[in-house]
């Protein structure tokens, strides 16, 4: 376990709780399949590996539980994982919710906030034109998570945050697929570019088709990760 946690390269600040620190670790470990399917997730192996108490662990072993990526049985806690299918249910989830949030920022005619997301997408240009994949990931995050701000919709927000975490992992995988990152970039400009004229259903459709693009990435990624770390 050890080893694995220092492999990943993920510098962790000091300032977080201990118990984010070790829920970030673990669910990158899971998504990445570097705890494979079934692994047991035993808190005293746990809390030795992260040198921290128990409370941290169970903290987090208890929120990956939520995000559907642990499961409890009557021996222990036990790594759920990904499958093809649980991509699939997270995306179409988070294409319902994107295209909700679109559309509420449309009929509450919130168009004028969509300069909220010209920060994202500049970060995201700056970071394709360098090629500096962990930088374009998280802003391409914080662009769709402007979303659900520019619509105003607190509790679709509050869905987004719970999953908001997975995504991010999940989105570094898939922009590590991609060999030149500025269609990627010019997918979110026309996004953007509709929704700043109103035009909802051409943001509605180039959504969905930048979405279906995303997953099919994702999947072709995690197959690679997930049997690699089968050999």
């Amino acid at each position: 376990m050890s080893n694995l946690l220092a492999s990943n390269g993920r510098a962790i600040p000091q300032a977080q709780e201990l118990g984010q620190q070790v829920l970030e670790q673990l669910r990158v470990l899971i998504i990445t399949g570097e705890l494979p399917h079934g692994t047991h997730l035993v808190e005293a192996q746990l809390s030795a590996s992260f040198d921290v108490s128990r409370g941290p662990v169970r903290d987090a072993l208890n929120q990956l539980e939520t995000e559907g990526l642990v499961e409890s049985r009557r021996r222990g806690v036990f790594v759920a994982g990904l499958s093809t299918e649980d991509i699939d249910e997270l995306y179409s989830l988070r294409e319902t919710m994107e295209l909700m949030a679109i559309r509420e920022s449309a009929r509450r005619e919130y168009s004028a906030q969509w300069a909220l997301a010209e920060g994202p997408l500049a970060q995201m240009k700056r970071a394709a034109e360098q090629g500096d994949y962990a930088t374009f990931a998280r802003a391409d995050l914080a662009f769709h998570g402007s979303f659900y701000d520019i619509a105003g919709h607190r509790r679709l927000q509050k869905i987004w945050q719970q999953y908001e975490p997975t995504f991010a992992v999940l989105l570094t995988l898939t922009t590590a697929e991609d060999i030149d990152l500025l269609p990627s970039y010019e997918s979110h400009v026309e996004i953007h570019q509709h929704m700043q004229h109103g035009e909802l259903d051409r943001a509605t459709v180039s959504l969905q088709e930048h979405l279906l693009g995303s997953r099919n990435r994702l999947v072709s990624a995690y197959a690679r990760l997930t049997k690699v770390g089968q050999e």
